[in-house]
């Protein structure tokens, strides 16, 4: 695995639509590496900004009054983690490709509702990259809860990364359709 960039900043914001870019969610997660990586390939294509975003939802139920500040500690080693997670996430990708990405990138932990926070942060944007699971239990879903509220109220257009075929693998039906499409004729 390669080594994490400590020097690359993380910022506490979501990115602003003020120069629109690349929007990729990132968790981690195998689909959501995948998706960073495909992203890295939209932005450099389109010569626009790449900005990667974790959110942290440190308690999806809230905190009883008072409990607040006894947890405040607990938040920040979890935004440390995420923003350390997403550096190595980012050096991760860069060491797999043929070509390291080279353009302008920004990486943002923010606090809050994944869906939420993730929502807001498409509004200008070129395009949202998600994979289509990220650390949810249910994988037997198309897509996971975030990449389906992505798709249905993004701000802007998304583009849901599946995950790689299996080394030796065919997509199902790619064969047989290819095979039995009629001709072209010739003009």
């Amino acid at each position: 695995m390669a080594a994490a960039n400590t020097s690359l900043p993380v910022r506490a914001e979501s990115p602003g639509a003020d120069r629109p870019g690349i929007l990729a969610a990132c968790d981690g997660s195998d689909g959501s590496l995948w998706a960073l990586d495909r992203a890295m390939t939209e932005a450099e294509l389109f010569g626009v900004p790449l900005y990667v975003l974790a959110v942290v939802n440190p308690s999806p139920a809230g905190y009883p009054p008072g409990m607040a500040e006894l947890v405040q500690q607990s938040v920040e080693l979890l935004t440390e983690s995420m923003a350390d997670g997403l550096r190595r996430a980012v050096a991760t990708v860069q060491a797999a490709r043929p070509r390291p990405y080279g353009g302008e990138l920004s990486l943002h932990v923010v606090l809050g509702s994944v869906v939420e926070v993730l929502l807001a942060a498409t509004a200008g944007q070129h395009t949202l990259v998600v994979g289509t699971r990220g650390n949810g239990g249910f994988t037997r879903l198309l897509l996971g809860s975030v990449s389906s509220a992505a798709v249905h109220h993004s701000g802007c257009p998304v583009l849901v990364v599946p995950a790689p075929p299996a080394p030796g693998a065919r997509a199902a039906g790619a064969t047989a359709t290819i095979a039995s499409a009629p001709p072209i004729p010739a003009p």
